[in-house]
């Protein structure tokens, strides 16, 4: 969720869940040329959800996740003629890491970070990024805004 008010001429759709995104991209991609999937949602969620607080407790707390929908992978299955972007980010083993997504979720183009890096990830305007392409080339950027690094991605995607 967000408190960000979209652009105009955009269409905005509030979840919270990973399933509700998902349940969401899927009807959009039905009529979608593109997806460039820059969110990260939750890998993981609880296996049971609370409505109201859970009370602290002497005894501590468990807590058992369960995976989460793979967005990109289940519509990289239905992709069909349609360009689909991923971003990764990764810490370890990188490019290894980004091409293992990029060929696992049939996407076209992936846009690999690293947070450790200065100036990268979250919490900055700014990202240092490797656009990895589907015939496995990669392309390294400099540091850039992030609103160039959009320009960058649209503008490839072009080619």
């Amino acid at each position: 969720p967000t408190n960000l008010s979209p652009p105009s001429g955009v269409s905005f759709v509030r979840v919270k869940t990973t399933k509700e995104m998902f349940e969401a991209t899927k009807k959009a991609f039905k009529s979608a040329d593109i997806l460039v999937m820059a969110a990260a949602p939750s890998d993981f969620a609880p296996k049971i959800a609370r409505k109201n607080k859970i009370k602290k407790s002497p005894r501590g707390l468990e807590l058992t996740l369960q995976p989460t929908v793979d967005i990109l992978k289940e519509l990289g299955k239905a992709k069909g003629k349609r360009i689909l972007v991923g971003f990764a980010l990764e810490t370890d083993n990188e490019v290894v890491n980004a091409k293992k997504k990029l060929k696992g979720k049939n996407l076209d183009l992936i846009v690999l970070n690293n947070p450790g890096r200065a100036g990268a990830g979250f919490g900055t305007d700014t990202n240092i990024a490797t656009l990895i392409y589907k015939n496995g080339k990669a392309e390294k950027l400099p540091k850039m805004k992030k609103t160039e690094l959009a320009e960058v991605i649209f503008d490839r995607l072009k080619k």
